[in-house]
């Protein structure tokens, strides 16, 4: 755009409804791929099951009930601490991603409409000032 055709409003306007709602919903974009990625969970979910940090014991050889028994019992606490952890993370992750969904539609909501409260509060003033 070249600055001497075009006055500062419609430079203005250009940039603040058709430049800059693109760069806030790419941001917004990035932050919610940035929380995906750190919470991972698509990957917690594919190994809600799996032994908390793969933490489990071998059965040995041979055939001892008492030692089948404390192996059995184990592997699955150590699995349903695993799950319990991951659900946490999963319920954590999703209350996140929607929290920055709520602020990101927020803040893009208030940018378009910052013009339009901007003159409001002007006007507002002047008549509390005056009144």
């Amino acid at each position: 755009m070249n600055p001497i055709t075009h006055n500062i409003l419609t430079q203005y306007v250009q940039w603040h409804f058709f430049e800059m709602p693109k760069e806030i919903l790419r941001g917004w974009k990035n932050y919610l791929k940035f929380f995906s990625y750190f919470f991972s969970i698509p990957i917690l979910i594919k190994s809600f099951f799996s032994p908390w940090k793969r933490i489990s014991w071998g059965y040995g050889r041979g055939f001892s009930p008492t030692r089948f028994l404390e192996t059995a019992i184990s592997n699955v606490f150590s699995r349903i601490i695993g799950a319990f952890l991951r659900s946490i993370l999963i319920v954590l992750g999703i209350f996140s991603e929607s929290i920055i969904f709520v602020l990101g539609a927020i803040f893009f909501i208030a940018w378009i409409f910052l013009p339009a409260i901007f003159i409001f509060s002007f006007f507002f003033g002047l008549k509390l000032l005056f009144a």
